[in-house]
């Protein structure tokens, strides 16, 4: 980047992310959409089809509310993609599990979003994708290591 100072190819660096980010969640908006699910339902499918699902974990981890989980939970179940039991060992607890139409579902999600990786991401050269791995890499562990500093 010729000519721009290292403060201007910071800040074009951020707006790049930005963007990346911006359609990163507009194509999982679409995937979800015309899955006829929401972003949220999808996140909940695969942690369920990923192994034991916990809502009050996973309410936690998404900054959320056991409430808001339940209720996407409640929702699924109503499109047929999810079912609820009980704990064969524990009664008190629940078990979370995809339906025959909720795996067909998130095998149809796994395939168009494999279909795009293999029209996008493996069309880039091998070790320009390794140094884009190093380099996020390191600017994860920053943020990371800068969080709560500013205060």
């Amino acid at each position: 980047m010729n000519g721009l100072t290292k403060r201007e190819v910071v800040h074009k660096a951020i707006s790049w992310l930005q963007q990346l980010t911006e359609l990163f969640q507009r194509r999982r908006y679409q995937l979800a959409s015309a899955a006829g699910i929401t972003e949220q339902q999808w996140l909940v499918l695969e942690k369920i089809s990923a192994d034991h699902f916990i809502p009050s974990l996973f309410a936690r981890e998404r900054d959320s509310s056991a409430a808001a989980v339940s209720k996407i939970i409640r929702q699924l179940v109503d499109k047929g993609l999810v079912d609820v039991g009980l704990n064969r060992e524990d009664a008190r607890q629940r078990e979370y599990s995809l339906t025959t139409q909720g795996k067909r579902l998130m095998t149809r999600l796994r395939s168009l979003r494999e279909r795009a990786i293999d029209a996008i991401w493996m069309q880039l050269d091998l070790s320009e994708l390794s140094g884009f791995c190093r380099f996020t890499d390191r600017l994860i562990e920053a943020i990371e290591g800068y969080e709560g500093k500013e205060e």
